[in-house]
């Protein structure tokens, strides 16, 4: 039996939504062309700006985003589902949702879930980032939901360091959980392949980490790790592509798509084989 494809992209985004709008569109028709049955795109694919005052004020509502009525559209044209990371504006409008959504093939928005976990960090001589300068935190988890390639959880980035969230969605039946990111280059080389791998073993699911890659302005004072991965239960990485300072010799792979397979299959087997009893008498189930 043939089994689905996942599609996983790897963009730049800049402070312009035309320009990243742009540069998803192609990813939308290169997953179409290859055959996939849902592509998934990085964190913050509508935009990442200069600051945090800039990012409340790029910020629109769903329903007047050019870039998320643009990819609705092209879900809708190639019948194509889309897994894509963007902001939100919250009620009072002086921070905004980092926000993952999924585009049904009829270019509806059917889920939505807000990012729990946000990255604030200032090392001396290094990256400053304070995400909750800016950025609402998520209040809840949403339930994993069933897609043409498998039961789907969602989380965002940040959220790939607390294993928690994956556990609980894995007991809600996730077979897949996606991980969009924006991981800086001190931190992927260092975390983001071992992090990925052990949120795949330990939930016994695909694991799907689009990517942001490369400098987001001129001044390069904001750069992506890149690196995008599919990672399969059993931890094997099945897809991958370079990015920023890779030791393999590859380039950015900015504006590239990879597939593989995803084999339901694999998963039951996987769980089966490898049966994780845990001892909640001793400590309490993660729901």
């Amino acid at each position: 039996m043939k089994m689905p494809l996942a599609a996983v992209g790897q963009i730049c985004s800049t402070a312009s939504m035309t320009h990243n709008l742009h540069q998803c569109r192609l990813l939308v028709q290169k997953a179409a062309a290859a055959g996939a049955q849902a592509l998934f795109l990085p964190e913050a694919s509508d935009y990442i700006a200069h600051n945090a005052s800039s990012t409340v004020s790029l910020c629109r509502p769903i329903e007047k985003s050019e870039f998320v009525l643009g990819l609705q559209k092209e879900a809708q044209t190639h019948k194509l589902p889309i897994n894509v990371g963007i902001h939100e504006p919250t009620e009072g409008g002086k921070k905004v949702k980092n926000t993952l959504v999924w585009i049904d093939e009829r270019g509806e928005i059917v889920k939505g879930y807000q990012k729990l976990h946000l990255f604030d960090i200032e090392i001396k001589n290094g990256p400053i980032l304070k995400e909750s300068n800016s950025v609402e935190k998520g209040k809840s988890i949403l339930d994993p939901f069933e897609t043409g390639i498998g039961k789907v959880g969602l989380l965002i980035c940040f959220d790939l360091r607390f294993p928690e969230p994956s556990l609980a969605l894995r007991h809600r039946g996730a077979q897949i959980l996606t991980y969009p990111s924006a991981f800086t280059i001190r931190t992927g080389k260092s975390h983001w392949e071992t992090l990925l791998r052990a949120r795949a073993i330990e939930t016994q699911c695909y694991v799907i980490a689009a990517a942001q890659c490369g400098a987001h302005n001129e001044e390069k004072t904001r750069r992506s790790y890149g690196h995008y991965m599919i990672v399969d239960p059993w931890g094997k990485v099945v897809a991958e592509l370079g990015g920023e300072e890779d030791e393999k010799g590859r380039g950015l792979d900015v504006g590239e798509i990879a597939v593989a397979e995803v084999n339901l299959g694999s998963v039951e087997k996987v769980r089966r084989e490898m049966p994780l009893l845990r001892r909640t008498d001793i400590y309490p189930e993660i729901f």
